[in-house]
């Protein structure tokens, strides 16, 4: 993994010097940009003894390509991808963990989208396999949007293995699937659980399937026979975050 990455938009970085300052090396801000948001970010960046630089728009537009930067960026340390240990040992901190899998998702878009979504809801790890399964690239990043700066991804070399260990560990695993036997509202997701979700068009693997203790489905009136992933996954979690408020 590379040393440092570069984050931009001013709630990813906001969000960053309140939360995980002793990661952030460096606030770059477009000059002549000034409004209260970004005064924040700059005092917040001052506060924790962090370089502030002042750059001309162009070079920062160069320096992130044609994205909506609204004038603020950061060098950070890149959260590292969890190890199966790490993830198991984490779920000892939540009194109900919420984590995310992605069963063979090989877009790293599709990846970037679904964190952001996974942070937005609470969400303790997104759970992906090392091999034919899209991984931290800059893309996934930057589609992220700061997100996988904040919600940690542990790479996992087996993850039917995985799945079973969480299970022992006191997780309950539902699959997300179109022929799931129960609707995905019946089922109880106040306590831990495991949601998974497959690549679009192929779906669960045999494998992964066996290892879910239930196979939900999404309501679906129309004709289209799948969701786009991360569309499914965004659903699935804020059935979880509706559950929870009403519990």
């Amino acid at each position: 993994m590379k040393d440092t990455d570069t984050i931009y938009g001013v709630h990813a970085v906001r969000v960053m010097l309140e939360r995980h300052p002793s990661r952030v090396r460096a606030v770059l801000l477009a000059e002549r940009r000034e409004n209260a948001r970004v005064r924040v970010i700059e005092e917040l960046a001052r506060r924790h003894g962090l370089p502030v630089e002042r750059v001309d728009m162009a070079a920062l537009q160069q320096l992130l390509g044609e994205v909506a930067h609204q004038g603020v960026a950061a060098n950070i340390a890149p959260l590292p991808p969890w190890s199966e240990d790490e993830l198991l040992a984490a779920l000892g901190n939540a009194s109900a963990p919420l984590l995310l899998v992605l069963d063979g998702v090989q877009d790293p878009h599709n990846l970037g989208a679904c964190l952001r979504t996974a942070d937005a809801c609470g969400v303790l790890a997104v759970i992906v396999p090392r091999d034919r399964a899209a991984q931290l690239t800059p893309a996934a990043r930057k589609v992220a949007v700061g997100a996988a700066e904040t919600t940690p991804v542990a790479v996992v070399t087996n993850l039917a293995r995985t799945l079973k260990l969480l299970k022992d560990a006191g997780m309950w695993v539902v699959g997300a699937d179109p022929a799931g036997e129960k609707p995905v509202h019946s089922i109880d997701l106040t306590g831990p659980v495991v949601l998974v979700v497959g690549a679009e068009g192929t779906g669960l693997r045999h494998l992964t399937q066996q290892n879910c203790d239930y196979l939900v489905r999404l309501p679906q009136l129309g004709a289209v026979e799948s969701l786009n992933v991360s569309v499914a996954a965004g659903m699935l979690l804020y059935e979880v975050v509706r559950q929870r408020g009403k519990a």
